[in-house]
């Protein structure tokens, strides 16, 4: 059973200074928002570009970057979740009319911004439910990440044949972890995402990981078995391990 009582605090921007959008009320296209009470720990970051149904465009890059930035410095976020605020779309991708505007040097300056996005989302620290595909998103990096995650023969296939792939589909390959089936109110991909945050938020957060992990080593240190793995190593041959 999901456990469905929550506390919610009002969304609100992280930004440090303010940008031209074309968000919801209140002028910003990612917003945050912390729940409170039982879930606390989970915080939710909100897409909200409705009418570029959340394509990637340069305010919004630079207001999830800063974003990432602030909450990665918060040790009150244990759980980072992801959610669109336009029904039926989560991104749309690339913003091309916005690319169109863009000089050449421009458009290198954003790609190489839009891959450290990727990047900062794939290897934060703080975890991060994303309620659809991984993006294929060719020049941001889609072509290094796909064949790692597939294998470079399915990789290509996809690629070239710019298969669209239903939630079933991508469940199939492993490109997501979890399909479900939609719910009258759209957002049962949103439900099973938070169903995860909360499995997750009990669990020992990765600084106290970190230093348990430390602990744990040091006593392995100054035993006899230590020394005699890295000498059976280094000469080619099994250990013998005495449990000293």
């Amino acid at each position: 059973m999901l456990r469905v009582l929550c506390l919610l605090r009002p969304w609100r921007p992280l930004r440090a200074r303010g940008c031209a959008s074309d968000g919801a009320a209140g002028g910003s296209e990612i917003q945050v928002r912390a729940l409170a009470g039982p879930d606390q720990g989970i915080t939710e970051i909100l897409m909200n570009r409705p009418r570029a149904r959340n394509a990637l465009g340069n305010v919004f890059v630079s207001e999830l970057l800063e974003t990432l930035a602030q909450l990665r410095e918060d040790r009150q976020v244990r759980v980072l979740l992801f959610r669109s605020g336009v029904k039926g779309v989560f991104c749309a991708g690339a913003d091309l009319k916005e690319r169109e505007q863009m000089s050449e040097a421009e458009v290198g300056v954003f790609v190489q911004r839009l891959r450290g996005l990727m990047n900062d989302i794939a290897s934060s620290a703080i975890m991060g439910l994303i309620e659809t595909t991984r993006g294929l998103l060719p020049g941001a990096g889609g072509t290094q990440r796909l064949p790692r995650c597939l294998g470079v023969a399915l990789a290509k296939e996809l690629i070239f044949t710019g298969r669209r792939l239903s939630g079933t589909e991508a469940n199939a390959l492993g490109l997501v972890n979890h399909a479900v089936a939609q719910n009258e109110e759209g957002d049962a991909a949103y439900h099973r995402a938070r169903a995860l945050a909360q499995e997750i938020l009990p669990q020992v957060d990765i600084a106290s990981g970190m230093a348990i992990e430390g602990m744990c080593y040091a006593q392995n240190i100054p035993t006899r078995d230590r020394l005699e793995g890295m000498a059976a190593f280094r000469e080619k041959r099994p250990p013998t391990f005495v449990g000293e």
